[in-house]
């Protein structure tokens, strides 16, 4: 069972969701077409955050198909549950999924910047330069960008293959939410037009716990799903 606090702040959050249903068609509209798995991340990114607004500018590609087992986030929780590789953007990020990690499915869980040079390459970033290396060593099933917008722009580049011959597998999922005012707006743009199944915060918002609390939600959600898995330990 889930610790009574957490129970009561989702709780709270579905009746503040309830709220802003009302008073926005719009908004109304866009949170009943969500799936169980796509609404579990949401409130899940809502109670790390304390930001309700978030309902407003999340966005799952492809949206789910009338059932938990489609869209973005089904293909992130079927990566997770076949135990494949799950790459951060930093390693604060990666600290915060990996107990996740560990009591469900035993992912791995890593950071670009074991992969980064100690000092940035000219006109790029450590960021960048780690995601490219290892990207072509790990093929990670789930790739979490909290922070830097120069790593997902590499890691499109990469997996899309503009600007290269042959492009890398595509992960089962991006989870992209860098966070600030930088190079964030427009690597969120070219996220969106990616094709590729991800998860993205509109705006200047993000950063390592959303994309934290997104990846453990749908870690959860895999793991109490599994038939064979036994009792869930929260924490």
């Amino acid at each position: 069972m889930d610790h009574p606090i957490f129970s009561e702040s989702i709780r709270r959050i579905r009746r503040l969701l309830g709220e802003q249903q009302q008073a926005d068609p719009v908004l109304a509209g866009q949170l009943a077409a969500l799936t169980p798995l796509e609404r579990d991340v949401l409130e899940r990114c809502i109670h790390s955050s304390g930001d309700p607004q978030l309902a407003v500018d999340l966005r799952f590609m492809p949206a789910g198909i009338g059932c938990v087992a489609g869209g973005a986030c089904g293909a992130g929780a079927a990566a997770l549950a076949a135990g494949e590789v799950i790459l951060t953007d930093t390693a604060m990020a990666a600290a915060a999924v990996a107990p996740m990690a560990r009591r469900t499915f035993g992912n791995r869980v890593v950071c670009v910047l074991d992969w980064a040079p100690d000092v940035a390459p000219e006109g790029s970033t450590r960021s960048a330069a780690g995601m490219a290396a290892a990207l072509r060593e790990l093929r990670p099933g789930v790739v979490l960008i909290g922070s830097a917008p120069t790593a997902l722009e590499v890691l499109l580049e990469l997996v899309t293959g503009d600007g290269e011959a042959t492009s890398l597998p595509a992960p089962a999922l991006v989870i992209g939410m860098p966070v600030g005012f930088v190079g964030v707006a427009e690597s969120k743009r070219h996220l969106a037009d990616s094709g590729l199944a991800h998860v993205r915060l509109e705006g200047s918002k993000g950063g390592a716990g959303l994309v934290a609390a997104a990846c453990n939600a749908l870690l959860r959600a895999a793991w109490l799903q599994a038939a064979s898995a036994p009792p869930f330990c929260p924490g």
